[in-house]
């Protein structure tokens, strides 16, 4: 704990937290960059959750799946930086906060269930890759997906109000 309070001291005492602190813009355009990312990253994987929903059946979900993933992969490019950049404005405040801990335990959620489907049903999508329901388990990951990416998306807009 001791560890980690010292880590946040040192963060918040840092050019950049200054920085992020004390320009009028900073703070503002990074959290732009912070949106833009999640908008490009939430965007890619709805799309791609809602083709295994069974939306556009008649597109192969293999070849969505390899033209979404270097756009989820550039929009965290973009997320992680500016992420934290904004932590580091105020690293005490973020770290104690309920709905920022939520938020980031989601966010570990999300990868968790997305490691699960590319170790699961992903591999038979073969199988299910154009004009044929994907399996239930697929489904039901699909669903949770897009409820945790909601859900993360409502823990950082409440994070303006709390």
């Amino acid at each position: 704990m001791a560890d980690a309070a010292g880590l946040l001291g040192w963060l918040e005492a840092s050019s950049l937290s200054a920085a992020m602190r004390g320009s009028l813009w900073m703070y503002p355009i990074v959290e732009i960059v912070h949106i833009t990312g999640f908008a490009i990253l939430v965007g890619s994987v709805a799309m791609f959750d809602l083709r295994v929903l069974g939306f556009a059946r008649a597109l192969p979900v293999q070849a969505l799946g390899r033209h979404l993933l270097p756009w989820a992969l550039a929009a965290l490019a973009l997320i992680v930086p500016a992420g934290l950049m904004m932590f580091s404005a105020h690293p005490h405040d973020f770290a104690s906060n309920k709905v920022f801990q939520l938020k980031l335990a989601l966010i570990g959620a999300a990868g968790v269930n997305a490691a699960l489907f590319h170790a699961g049903p992903w591999r038979d999508a073969g199988a299910w890759n154009e004009g044929v329901q994907a399996p239930p388990l697929a489904r039901a990951q699909a669903l949770l997906s897009l409820a945790i990416w909601l859900a993360v998306i409502s823990c950082g807009r409440l994070l303006a109000y709390t």
